[in-house]
C-alpha cells in the first residue's frame, strides 16, 4: 500500500493500481446494479476511474525515461490490483453489493461515497507526507478529482432524497 513515502515513479504506479482496482470495482458495481441509476452511477464512475488511470499514465511516461507504451499495457493488463483507492481491498466491496442496503439507488450512492470520501482522505494524508514535491502535487491533483466525484455523488443523493 502506498504511503507517500515513495518516489515519484513509485507513487505513480501505485496510485495507477489503485485507480485501477477501483474502476474494476465500479464496472462490476454497474454490471450488477438493479436499477438504471445505479447502473448510470457507477458506469459513471467506473468512467472517471479510467480518466484518472488515463491522467496518471500521461503523468508517468511524462516524468520516466521508459516510453515502452506497449510494456505498460502488458504490465497494467497483467498486475493485480486487489486494492482500490479507498484504502479498501476490491474483493470487500464486491461482497457489499450483495448486502440489501446496498441494492437500491440509494445504498449505491452511499456506497460510492464512502469509497470516494476514504480516496480522498488517503490522498490527502499522501500529499501531506510526501517527501517530493512532484509526488505531492499529483496527490493533490488527484485529491481535487475525489472531490468532484464526492460533489457529484452528494448533488445525486439530493436528487434522490
Amino acid at each position: 500500500m502506498i504511503t507517500g513515502k515513495e518516489d515519484l515513479l513509485t507513487a505513480l504506479i501505485e496510485a495507477y493500481l489503485m485507480e485501477k482496482g477501483t474502476n474494476e470495482f465500479y464496472t462490476q458495481a454497474a454490471e450488477k446494479a438493479s436499477k438504471q441509476i445505479a447502473k448510470k452511477t457507477f458506469g459513471e464512475l467506473s468512467h472517471w476511474e479510467e480518466q484518472h488511470m488515463d491522467y496518471i499514465r500521461y503523468l508517468y511516461f511524462s516524468v520516466s525515461e521508459d516510453r515502452d507504451i506497449q510494456g505498460f499495457d502488458y504490465f497494467s493488463k497483467k498486475t493485480p490490483s486487489p486494492d482500490t483507492e479507498a484504502g479498501i481491498p476490491a474483493k470487500e466491496l464486491e461482497k457489499k453489493l450483495e448486502m440489501p442496503q446496498y441494492a437500491d439507488e440509494q445504498g449505491a450512492v452511499a456506497l460510492a461515497l464512502n469509497i470516494e470520501g476514504r480516496a480522498f482522505n488517503l490522498y490527502r494524508k499522501l500529499s501531506e507526507a510526501a517527501a517530493d514535491g512532484n509526488a505531492r502535487a499529483v496527490f493533490k491533483e488527484m485529491m481535487g478529482q475525489e472531490q468532484k466525484h464526492i460533489d457529484y455523488l452528494n448533488k445525486m443523493r439530493g436528487q434522490l432524497a
